[in-house]
């Protein structure tokens, strides 16, 4: 256990200095997935926060606590977007001047959301890639400026707001006896399964990553913190290069299980949260939800806590999320089709080689001068995952060439 930092962990105060600034967040009952798992599953609903993101909690408990001076420089922060409302906010409420960078890939939405909540505090900066990119450009701009750095997760005050989620749930659900938390940077699961053990140390607590991002697991095993080469950016308020050095000690110690999931897996669940029970989450808050698959044994019959992290989704992005859902539920293929250079080849391919449940969704001839008898991109949706085989059955019957674009991640890449 990394005693030292928690040992200057009071997460109490902090829940005291915040209680009347953020929302105690429900903690809701799902009869749905309580049915599915043979569990009482409960979702901490982050996503109705006052910035629809827990990151509030962490941005205020550091700001509040700045002196005069600090609070007259004004502080900076770098965020993928949630992190950067809770600053914004934060702004506002305390009266200070902030310099927000985010990636040049935020959503249109949480910009515009951090641009509403500091209300004239804040100035926006737009750069780089990834959320690693805007740190560093951050970093050299505070120390320019003689401003306060508001760090997104590796700060014992960040750690302690967030962990002031856990004090909710407890207080909520003495009971609870597992709690599936996202990973990002580690602040939530460092900060609310710190307080959570030491409640409870027979509590099971799970930490999430995307598949493309797995910057917690990669670090526990390799007992240390490591910088990824590459990371999917797709949920971006969980896509971090490398974790904190305080939140690694912290999460290698009291979690019990630290596990990634598929994007796509995401995006259905996120589909699914939305139809079944109207809840609208942000890829990185449907993390917890999507694990319960892969921990379905070990949470059997227990009373459960999945931690909804955030809610700002980007409605632009739902076409993305439903194409990504579908392709990981085997729904959608892309093929290269070389129709037969012999007169009704596009009828007889749209007759007798789609089945009943089966839908084109995209059709362009790849060489423009060569309709009706050339190569032709073609996405195919199908009613069930099942009748794939029998659709490429019924295309070599019929003597169609096709190159299955999904199984080729460099076609897949020049051409979806």
């Amino acid at each position: 256990m990394d005693t030292e930092t928690e040992h200057h962990l009071d997460f109490e105060a902090a829940y005291e200095r915040l209680k009347s600034v953020v929302r105690h967040t429900p903690l809701e009952h799902n009869e749905r997935l309580s049915e599915k798992y043979e569990c009482e599953i409960y979702l901490k609903r982050e996503d109705l926060q006052i910035v629809r993101s827990y990151k509030l909690r962490g941005a205020y408990n550091m700001i509040s606590r700045l002196n005069t001076e600090q609070l007259s420089r004004g502080v900076v922060c770098a965020s993928a977007g949630n992190h950067a409302q809770g600053v914004a906010f934060s702004c506002k409420k305390l009266g200070t001047r902030g310099v927000i960078f985010m990636p040049e890939i935020t959503p249109k939405q949480k910009v515009k959301q951090t641009e509403m909540f500091g209300n004239g505090n804040v100035e926006l900066v737009l750069v780089g890639d990834t959320f690693d990119d805007c740190l560093r450009e951050a970093l050299i701009y505070t120390e320019a400026h003689g401003m306060t750095f508001i760090p997104p997760f590796d700060n014992e005050q960040i750690i302690e707001g967030q962990g002031t989620v856990g004090v909710e749930i407890f207080e909520d659900l003495p009971e609870v006896e597992a709690v599936i938390m996202p990973v990002g940077g580690g602040g939530l699961a460092a900060g609310a399964g710190t307080y959570l053990k030491q409640q409870n140390p027979d509590i099971l607590l799970i930490g999430v990553e995307p598949d493309g991002a797995p910057s917690m697991w990669t670090a526990i095993e390799k007992g240390e913190p490591v910088t990824l080469k590459t990371i999917d950016r797709f949920v971006d308020g969980a896509a971090v290069k490398r974790v904190g050095e305080k939140t690694f000690l912290l999460c290698r110690d009291v979690l019990d299980d630290m596990l990634t999931v598929p994007e796509g897996k995401v995006c259905t669940t996120i589909l699914k949260l939305y139809n079944e029970d109207a809840i609208v989450v942000e890829p990185a808050g449907a993390l917890s939800v999507t694990a319960l698959d892969a921990v379905k044994d070990q949470i059997k019959g227990k009373n459960v806590v999945c931690v909804i992290s955030g809610g700002n989704n980007d409605i632009e992005r739902m076409q993305e999320i439903k194409e990504k859902s579908l392709l990981y539920e085997g729904l959608k293929h892309y093929f290269i089709v070389r129709f037969p250079q012999r007169p009704g080849a596009l009828k007889l391919f749209v007759s007798n080689v789609l089945g009943p449940g089966d839908d084109i969704t995209r059709f362009e001839f790849i060489k423009k001068n060569s309709k009706e008898n050339g190569p032709a991109l073609v996405g195919i949706e199908l009613k069930n995952a099942a009748d794939y085989p029998a659709l490429l059955a019924r295309m070599e019957e019929h003597r169609f060439e096709v190159i299955e674009i999904n199984k080729d991640a460099t076609l897949f890449e020049y051409l979806v």
